[in-house]
């Protein structure tokens, strides 16, 4: 059976842990959860429930990947001994597999309400479209990454319809959460074209190797960086203010990221094994514990340094 686990890579279920930032930001707009344990309590029920069904649906999406990849996988100096290459992997089993975690992840979906059920739906199909020829996004260049990273802002929504089912998130968000995911997309995709070092061999290995460059891959990165500050920058003067404190520390961020990126056979290869960069950890947890700080603290002064109307929303904190 290990190796029908290993296709379905629970080891990269911690990337569910994106869904909590819809969880904060849904939060932000109802501090009055907080006054009440039973309704927190039950808002800890349903994220329970919704990592669950996520869990169930992104490792559907994984074996079919893994099914869809093992030709060119064979290319890949360690891909090539994956379970379904190195033949160790019954390839009707794994479809078996396939649709049986797709089914059991949006029956889970479905407990928690249309919203939730339609954004679980909308991250299964993203990853058919992904893989399965002869759209399979995959293998188009840029289309590449922004298809893929578009599971970002899906697990954005996941996480906020866990707590405000019957409310869409700001567009400026959910695009801003896009272009980030773009970004690490893109430096895993660098990443791999410079430890492959054999342009015709990563070409065979993935398809929209054969058009990417080291250069065009760096300018893809910086424009994804780029967007992604500006529609960030967007939400915050229509939103959140206070949040303007944190961006030294987010621009560090991704400083340190393009950073490790640019190692020799880097780790942003496998974002599974990141846990390894120590220091990299820690400096996300700051950011994440100054991002969480400043999501729920008034800083009155600052509205009117810049000029610009507080929301209307109650924050926990007044800070005068």
């Amino acid at each position: 059976m290990y190796p029908y686990i290993q296709i379905a890579r629970p080891d990269h279920w911690f990337k569910n842990v994106f869904m909590l930032l819809g969880v904060l930001f849904a939060l932000f707009y109802t501090p009055e959860l907080f006054e009440s344990p039973t309704v927190l309590e039950t808002t800890v029920i349903r994220l329970g429930i919704a990592l669950v069904a996520v869990c169930l649906i992104v490792s559907s999406n994984y074996v079919l990947n893994e099914i869809l990849d093992a030709p060119t996988d064979r290319s890949h100096p360690s891909k090539s001994s994956r379970p379904i290459p190195s033949g160790k992997v019954s390839i009707p089993i794994a479809y078996a597999e396939w649709v049986i975690l797709g089914i059991l992840g949006l029956c889970v979906a479905w407990l928690l309400g249309k919203a939730f059920f339609g954004s679980a739906l909308a991250l299964l199909v993203m990853g058919i479209l992904y893989n399965v020829p002869p759209i399979r996004t995959k293998d188009w260049v840029y289309l590449d990454v922004l298809s893929e990273s578009v599971n970002n802002p899906l697990r954005l929504l996941l996480g906020w319809y866990v707590v405000l089912p019957g409310e869409i998130p700001p567009l400026s968000l959910l695009l801003s959460y896009w272009m980030i995911g773009a970004f690490f997309m893109a430096t895993k995709r660098y990443a791999e074209f410079r430890w492959i070092n054999d342009p015709q061999r990563a070409g065979r290995y993935r398809r929209s190797f054969r058009y990417y460059t080291e250069e065009k891959l760096l300018v893809s990165m910086f424009v994804y960086s780029v967007a992604s500050a500006l529609f960030l920058g967007v939400f915050i003067v229509r939103y959140r203010l206070e949040l303007i404190l944190s961006f030294p520390l987010l621009a560090g961020f991704f400083g340190y990221y393009l950073w490790i990126g640019l190692k020799p056979n880097s780790v942003v290869q496998n974002p599974e094994h990141l846990y390894r960069e120590r220091g990299l950890m820690v400096y996300l947890l700051i950011c994440m514990g100054v991002f969480f700080l400043l999501m729920f603290v008034d800083i009155p002064f600052l509205y009117e340094w810049f000029n610009v109307r507080p929301a209307d929303v109650t924050s926990l904190w007044i800070l005068k």
